[in-house]
Formats: structure tokens, C-alpha cells, sequence
């Protein structure tokens, strides 16, 4: 018989201070080393590997190993949509320095959320979708629908017009931490994140998620008149 899903168990493995911020530094899809995560999290590489471990065991994270090297990476974007979620719920943590404040301003605006693009510029870019009737309005945590394959607003942003058919939803709303709405993720919004990477639109921001708008991605945006320049100023 079905029962109620332990929700402890996830909690658990989230909530301890160092595991959460290696989950936060995969929180841009890309693979990185135990050392790095550790030096990251600010403790011993031998606790990280424990932390790592138990990470590992209870399907948050996955691990591969290259040569004497192994390198953790999300287990999966549903992983990524439970993180992103609890930072919605979550305190901010203090700025104390100028740094940071810049970091956080950046985050707010466009940043990678496992392998969609998320922030006010993702809002953004899924609100012309729905307003173009590419997707169906997006609802967070459920499964949307892709009305229009093919678009030419899809076409521009660099997703092919036909993609592999996975078990994985073409569509889902995101819950995005720091706008408080969906942003798109699912098989579509990787779609998107990729092509707009590809075209030289966004490039990513050192020792962070967020991602700088490029001069090429804001005039071809408002080229297309799909914004206004006062709407793509971070």
C-alpha cells in the first residue's frame, strides 16, 4: 500500500551545513572534485569524503571516477528542483562584503539551476513563452506542456525543432528562489540554457552560478523584440 514519503531522510542529508553547500556548488550542473567541494565547504578533505559518501548513498549525489580522481556531479534535475525549492524557503545568508553583494545581485539575475537557466532572466524568457503560446502557463513542481515545437522564438534561442523523446517531461515549473515564481525547467528549458550557451549569449561568472548576459545575447534579444533594454540591465 502507498504510504507517505519520508521526507526526514532527504532533510536530513540537506540540512547539515557543509553537505548543503556542496549541494549548492553543483547547483550548476557541471561535475566537481572531492578536494574542490571540501576547500568549498571549508572543512577536512577526509570529512568531506564522508559527507560525500553519505550523499552518495542517499541519491542526492552521484560519483565518477576518473583515473585517481572521482568527481560528484546531482544525481538528477529532480535533486536540483528540491534544492532550488528549499532555497525559497530558506534565510538569506548575511552579506559582508562588497563581494558577496555583487555575487547576489548576479544570482538574482541569470545563474544556472543544474542545466536550466534560472533567475529574473529566466522568468523573463518563460513569460515571453507563454505569452508567445509556445508553453501552457507554468505551475511549480508540475509537469507543463509544450504547445508550439518549433517556434520561431524557439528556433531563435537555439532549440531544435525536434528533441528525443525521454521519460523526462519536455516541460516543468521550477520554482526559482529568488523571483518567488516557476522558471522553465525540464527537457525544454536544458534546451534552452544549451543554445543560448552555444550562441555566445550568456557566459558563465567565475567561482559561481550566475552567468554574465553577454553583449551579443542582449542585442539579439532585443533585436527580436522579445525585451526591452530596460528589462535585460542586471
Amino acid at each position: 500500500m502507498p504510504t507517505e514519503s519520508d521526507l526526514a531522510v532527504p532533510a536530513a542529508l540537506m540540512g547539515e551545513p557543509a553537505r548543503a553547500t556542496m549541494l549548492l556548488a553543483l547547483m550548476d550542473g557541471r561535475s566537481r572534485p572531492a578536494g574542490e567541494l571540501a576547500r568549498l565547504a571549508g572543512i577536512r578533505p577526509s570529512t568531506a569524503s564522508g559527507h560525500l559518501q553519505r550523499l552518495t548513498d542517499g541519491g542526492l549525489v552521484q560519483v565518477k571516477a576518473t583515473g585517481r580522481n572521482r568527481y560528484y556531479t546531482l544525481a538528477s534535475a529532480e535533486v536540483a528542483l528540491a534544492v532550488e525549492a528549499l532555497q525559497a524557503l530558506a534565510p538569506p545568508l548575511p552579506v559582508r562584503s562588497l563581494q558577496a553583494a555583487r555575487t547576489g545581485t548576479a544570482l538574482a539575475f541569470a545563474r544556472t539551476c543544474y542545466d536550466h537557466l534560472a533567475g529574473e532572466l529566466a522568468v523573463a524568457l518563460a513569460g515571453v513563452l507563454v505569452d508567445r503560446g509556445v508553453i501552457a502557463p507554468l505551475s511549480t513542481g508540475e509537469v507543463g506542456e509544450l504547445l508550439q515545437p518549433g517556434h520561431d522564438v524557439l528556433v531563435l534561442l537555439g532549440v531544435p525543432a525536434e528533441f528525443p523523446s525521454t521519460r523526462r517531461p519536455a516541460v516543468r515549473g521550477c520554482l526559482d528562489w529568488t523571483q518567488r515564481v516557476p522558471h522553465l525547467a525540464g527537457a525544454l528549458g536544458a534546451h534552452v540554457l544549451s543554445g543560448i550557451t552555444e550562441q555566445g549569449w550568456i557566459r558563465p561568472m567565475p567561482s559561481s552560478r550566475a552567468v554574465r548576459l553577454t553583449e551579443q545575447g542582449r542585442l539579439a534579444l532585443t533585436g527580436a523584440a522579445l525585451f526591452s533594454k530596460d528589462q535585460l540591465v542586471a
